[in-house]
């Protein structure tokens, strides 16, 4: 429970809005604007693999690339944080539940 606890405030602290353009931070090494996957369609594929409902999401970066952080409610109540790749839509990791 401290662990979640712990990444719920790191996500909810530090974390930009998710109805910022998502496009407007993330800059590839070619120059250009990198192209993220729209949030909707990560939240849409989480919930077409997990059973649940979406809490909350954010943005942020994961070695350097951009990544969401989106907050699922498992039916028996435990709380999970994808880390999604933004720029691909990968699940690339899962803290808690």
């Amino acid at each position: 429970m401290k662990r979640f606890l712990v990444i719920a405030a790191l996500l909810l602290s530090g974390a930009a809005p998710a109805a910022v353009p998502a496009v407007a931070w993330a800059q590839p090494s070619h120059g250009g604007q990198a192209r993220l996957v729209p949030l909707s369609r990560v939240i849409a594929s989480i919930a077409a693999r997990t059973p649940g409902r979406h809490l909350n999401a954010s943005q942020g970066e994961v070695g350097g690339r951009p990544a969401y952080y989106v907050q699922w409610q498992l039916p028996d109540g435990r709380v999970v944080v994808f880390v999604v790749d933004a720029e691909s839509g990968q699940i690339i990791g899962r803290q808690g539940g």
